[in-house]
């Protein structure tokens, strides 16, 4: 079918971001690139991940799926590869699928005796080869060009890899964290000397990602077909570091971290006020053989310390942001813009600060659960308009393919947001579900986000600090 008779979909997201990290809504930020599509779009204030960490939200966005039913329900678990996504419905309606920078569908480390599930692990990132090899298909993507690190993590390689010897970066393994690294090397995200990388600026993935993303634009202009393509960052999640001038455009003595509000925990679970303690002991909550616990460790910090990561946070996220308005404009010279679906959004939130806590992990706040989100579709998306209608990460499957004018098919999970993005109705969600599981047994929340009125609604101020008497949404 010819591209104008369907519509094109940009799904462009970060990592880790939290949802008042908009110039918009934070005067102490600077956006301009997604302050843009919320004026061109709608910015939608209540959506909410389906669980606060990476791998099972991003498998949920492409499925449709709860992580309890796509069975990735952790970071370290595999998303199957015989679980249908939406790609393989699209390329069944002629379109081209894509999906450029981080995946992370499959465990950087499994269980024991399952690591050659996975190849986005260790041997197999460094091994360029491979990647030169392989573009897919990959869950239903034609194409595939990905990383799986963030920041100077040793998990470089992959198709940035490839990139950076294209770029004339031989040396590029030494930017990053050694590998294998040697039993006393310790880099913590939470614990740094420095924020400022010395990798140049043009060697940044964000670069990559962006003229990986511009080349798939491109192709589809010239192919005139329609696409989908999953334009996927990697920052602002830790390490914090970023090049300059980004690393120095934001004084940490002007940042003001999240609280903790004295007796906030009473009611709360054990593993809350342990994250006040300087050692605390959580081993009553891993398995033999269980799954990594984010979060599950000391969450003190210094306030020095935190204003420097919060302003290397937001330096990370000016980068990205000026690098997704180069790929908007490149979307508006090729003529596609007027019929292409984008939307922006994270995979999940993150804590500065706030309730005291410094990493995700399973602390279900607004600040964890509740993300960032805008849409566009010039003509049929209101312009400049912000909309309360609650939405869930495992909808946007469903959406995709009504947008494309596609049935939905009855295994998704998730709802067809269409007609309450285009404006047409208020709302088709009455409820959110976010699940969070970790060890098979000793980690296993589900909490429940219902059609709270915004006066009841724990109000972030500009910090994106819930006030005192802020409670986190129920917990199932």
């Amino acid at each position: 079918m010819p591209r104008a008779d369907r519509l094109n979909v940009l799904l462009i997201t970060s990592d880790q971001q939290h949802y008042d990290t908009l110039g918009v809504v934070n005067p102490r930020i600077r956006t301009p690139a997604l302050d843009r599509l919320c004026r061109e779009g709608t910015r939608f204030d209540r959506a909410y991940c389906p669980n606060p960490t990476c791998s099972p939200t991003r498998a949920s966005l492409i499925t449709g799926l709860y992580p309890s039913s796509h069975h990735c329900w952790a970071i370290g678990v595999k998303t199957p590869e015989d679980v249908p996504t939406l790609n393989h419905d699209l390329r069944a309606a002629g379109y081209r699928c894509s999906l450029v920078g981080k995946a992370h569908f499959q465990p950087l480390a499994s269980l024991p005796g399952t690591e050659s599930e996975s190849i986005e692990c260790q041997p197999t990132l460094r091994n360029l080869d491979f990647w030169r090899a392989f573009h897919g298909p990959w869950y239903g993507f034609d194409h595939v060009e990905t990383a799986r690190m963030h920041g100077d993590e040793s998990h470089a390689g992959q198709h940035y890899g490839i990139w950076l010897e294209e770029q004339g970066l031989a040396d590029w393994r030494d930017y990053f964290q050694p590998w294998p690294c040697p039993k006393d090397f310790r880099a913590p995200y939470y614990d740094r000397a420095r924020r400022s990388w010395s990798l140049p600026e043009r060697f940044h993935y964000n670069r990559w990602i962006t003229e990986k993303t511009i080349a798939q634009l491109e192709r589809a202009a010239r192919e005139d077909r329609p696409f989908f393509c999953w334009c996927s960052h990697f920052d602002p999640h830790p390490p914090y570091i970023v090049p300059e001038p980004w690393a120095s455009m934001y004084r940490a003595d002007e940042m003001v971290p999240g609280r903790f509000v004295d007796g906030e925990f009473d009611r709360m679970p054990p593993h809350f006020r342990k994250t006040r303690e300087a050692n605390p002991d959580f081993s009553m909550y891993r398995e033999p053989g269980g799954h990594g616990l984010h979060g599950f460790h000391s969450h003190q910090h210094s306030e020095e310390e935190l204003k420097k990561d919060i302003a290397c946070y937001y330096g990370m996220i000016g980068f990205m942001d000026r690098e997704i308005g180069r790929v908007l404009d490149r979307l508006d010279e090729l003529g596609l813009a007027e019929n292409t679906l984008v939307v922006f959004t994270t995979d999940h939130g993150h804590f500065l600060g706030q309730h005291g806590l410094i990493a995700k992990g399973a602390f279900h706040y607004e600040d964890m659960i509740r993300v960032p989100m805008m849409a566009r579709l010039p003509g049929r998306i209101p312009a400049g308009r912000v909309s309360t209608a609650l939405q869930s990460l495992v909808d946007f499957a469903p959406t995709f393919l009504r947008a494309a004018g596609l049935p939905v098919p009855g295994r998704m999970q998730g709802l067809d947001q269409f007609d309450v993005w285009c404006g047409r109705k208020d709302s088709v969600r009455q409820h959110v579900l976010v699940e969070n599981r970790h060890n098979p047994t000793t980690v296993h929340l589900r909490t429940y986000v219902d059609r709270r009125t915004t006066d009841r609604l724990p109000r972030p101020d500009v910090r994106g600090t819930l006030r005192p008497g802020g409670r986190p949404a129920r917990v199932a």
